[in-house]
């Protein structure tokens, strides 16, 4: 199946893109989707456990993901 992984700022940087079409098993979880996008290149510039909302809803890495869910990947916000 395929998920939507959006990617911002800092990350979108490292994987050169704002969002990726990502194939994973009709049983993945977060942590797969995680796992997939660590193949990419720059994606070693990733925290091992990166904050993650599945359809704008937070969620951990045990989270089941399923067809045409996007899956963001939220880097750090400092502000003042």
């Amino acid at each position: 199946m395929t998920v939507t992984v959006l990617l911002f700022a800092s990350y979108a940087e490292a994987l050169g893109a704002s969002s990726l079409a990502v194939e994973v098993a009709g049983d993945a979880t977060v942590a797969d989707v995680i796992a997939h996008v660590r193949t990419y290149p720059g994606a070693d510039r990733l925290p091992t456990l990166p904050l993650v909302a599945v359809n704008e809803q937070y969620a951990d890495a045990h989270a089941v993901v399923r067809e045409g869910d996007e899956v963001a990947l939220i880097p750090p916000v400092a502000g003042g």
